[in-house]
């Protein structure tokens, strides 16, 4: 298989395509390196672009001709939801331009699978013990309706021209499955928490008066080779054929907060005690996926705890140049 990896040099996609470097699949990663770094992609070849630029058409036309590639796994995507809230005409020329010409070369070079980023920011804020995948998207910010209108993107690129796609929609994701393909940037919650412990500060909780156990926002947290070894299922899944084209991947579990810090404070050592302070406006109170879909079409389960995300996060921040 030769697969072309949009933003194969970032978090998530260098996990993906060190796993498929590991089974013997040929890599084409295309990245401009704003946030991916060169050498987490090993030997693959790497073309460096930015898919949202109208120039950039024929590059990956090109790339996708020249590696006789017949699948893409397609990351490539702003991800901040608060920026995307401060500049959405931004991050919809970024994810739904990008993504419209990874499609358009894909149409004309006959590649027809492709597994798409989505996000469990589609759902919104659901009042639901467990999110499913039917249960309804009303999105809260540019970032997940972006998502979304991908995932609409790629189902009708399936009715004009044979398209198969897979649309994974994640939760939480933190962790390292490699030491050197650590997460490098400070926007999630576990590497927030261990910048602040590294600068002598205390970790910040927003809202601890939530309708949970411990007063704390409860998520879905995933690990990230969990989720790359999710993008590999669902490329071979889409040879087999699918009955659906959108799945959850999650763990089924939530944590709070709290539970995450208490995790962080046994694999650092550290006492810090966290400061509370109010509620941001958007956070839903808990936020689990419901992952009977994908276990059941993908044959996909997430094996990995919360204190192995915890602790493997930890070895890679710590381990960083």
């Amino acid at each position: 298989m030769s697969v072309l990896v949009t933003g194969g040099a970032g978090y998530i996609g260098s996990h993906v395509v060190r796993l498929l470097q590991q089974r013997g699949d040929d890599v084409v990663v295309v990245d401009d390196l704003t946030n991916g770094v060169r050498e987490r992609i090993g030997d693959a070849v790497l073309v460096p672009a930015d898919v949202a630029a109208d120039e950039t058409l024929p590059v990956l036309e090109s790339a996708l001709r020249e590696h006789a590639v017949d699948s893409i796994i397609h990351f490539a995507a702003k991800k901040q939801v608060g920026e995307s809230v401060q500049r959405p005409a931004f991050y919809w020329k970024q994810n739904v331009g990008g993504l419209a010409n990874v499609l358009t070369a894909a149409e004309n070079c006959g590649v027809g699978r492709l597994v798409f980023s989505s996000s469990a920011a589609t759902y919104g804020a659901p009042d639901v013990d467990l999110v499913r995948e039917d249960g309804g998207n009303s999105p809260i910010n540019p970032y997940g309706e972006t998502k979304l209108v991908g995932e609409w993107m790629a189902r009708a690129a399936g009715r004009a021209w044979g398209l198969r796609s897979a649309n994974l929609r994640y939760f939480n994701v933190a962790g390292a499955g490699w030491d050197d393909l650590s997460d490098t940037a400070v926007l999630n919650l576990v590497p927030i928490v261990f910048s602040a412990l590294d600068a002598g500060r205390a970790p910040v909780v927003f809202g601890a008066d939530y309708p949970t156990p411990d007063g704390t926002c409860i998520r879905d947290y995933v690990h990230v080779l969990d989720l790359a070894e999710a993008h590999l299922a669902a490329l071979d899944g889409l040879d087999r054929g699918l009955e659906h084209d959108v799945f959850n991947v999650g763990t089924g579990t939530g944590s709070s907060v709290l539970e995450v810090l208490a995790e962080i404070r046994t694999a650092t050592g550290s006492t810090v005690e966290p400061e509370l302070r109010e509620r941001r406006p958007g956070d839903p109170p808990k936020l689990v996926a419901d992952v009977s879909r994908i276990e059941q079409e993908l044959g996909w389960t997430a094996k990995k705890s919360l204190s192995d995300i915890v602790s493997s996060a930890w070895r890679g921040w710590r381990s960083r140049g």
